[in-house]
């Protein structure tokens, strides 16, 4: 059977979800997030799936790994899921899943913890690439903090790839971010534009809580005022400022290249 009404309540509850209405429910939008929630274990609630999509072996073979897990799996006509899907092209299946939990107390088991806090990072792909490029390098978490977007809205999940799904996500108010760090013995390490210590010469070796602010406004002054140390990028004039995940990801990976060299 293939649903074809727009008004079924199937498409209600995707779009709840799109719109980040429905609590403990994200939503995941195409192949390649739907296979990664699998792989991570994370409980799939229902998936649908376009109906000429059905002819792809990929997508055939993902929804056979769905069935096999107990997932309902639902055939929809074009015009329904152009509805389910919030992409302008609408992907070939979306499904919704249980929200993972708060991971905060996760991200510092580690001998020497490197942890990422996004402080008022409102754009959602942004905050999605913050955390893709953390999982990348090599970093133990990342702190969703203060205004930031909601790291499992569906435009953050596809900025992370994924990578929301595997790597620890806290949130909370940046004070309380910093004060949990600080407890687990870590550096606390704020990003400023100008007048920070050069990227090269400051010590990224040991425990480390990454300060990374929003777009336009950067860190709050207390915030940066109260860190342990400042950062700063080398940036050829008149470049003035990098984009917030493009900031993390040069930091992460010069904190990748001291510890792997120490």
């Amino acid at each position: 059977m293939t649903i074809t009404s727009r008004h079924n309540p199937l498409v209600a509850r995707f779009r709840d979800a799109a719109r980040g209405d429905a609590d403990g429910v994200m939503l995941l939008d195409g192949a390649h997030l739907v296979a990664d929630a699998l792989a991570a274990d994370v409980a799939v609630h229902v998936a649908v799936v376009s109906a000429a999509a059905q002819h792809s072996d990929a997508i055939q073979a993902l929804v056979d790994r769905l069935s096999q897990r107990g997932v309902d799996v639902v055939s929809v006509s074009a015009p329904v899921m152009d509805a389910i899907s919030p992409v302008r092209s609408a992907s070939a299946i979306v499904a919704l899943a249980a929200r993972p939990p708060d991971r905060g107390a996760d991200m510092y088991e580690g001998p020497s913890p490197l942890v990422v806090v996004a402080v008022d990072i409102q754009d959602p792909g942004n905050l999605g690439a913050i955390v893709r490029v953390a999982e990348a390098a090599g970093a133990s978490g990342v702190v969703a903090a203060g205004g930031s977007a909601q790291p499992f809205g569906w435009k953050a999940l596809r900025g992370s790839m994924g990578s929301a799904l595997r790597l620890p996500i806290g949130g909370g108010d940046p004070a309380t971010a910093i004060a949990t760090a600080r407890r687990h013995r870590c550096r606390i390490v704020a990003t400023v534009p100008r007048a920070g210590g050069t990227l090269f010469d400051l010590d990224l070796t040991g425990p480390a809580a990454l300060l990374v602010g929003g777009e336009g406004a950067g860190l709050p002054a207390a915030l940066i005022d109260g860190a342990d140390a400042r950062i700063t990028i080398p940036m050829q004039p008149p470049v003035e400022s990098l984009n917030a995940a493009v900031t993390a990801g040069v930091i992460l990976y010069e904190a990748r290249r001291q510890r792997r060299a120490s």
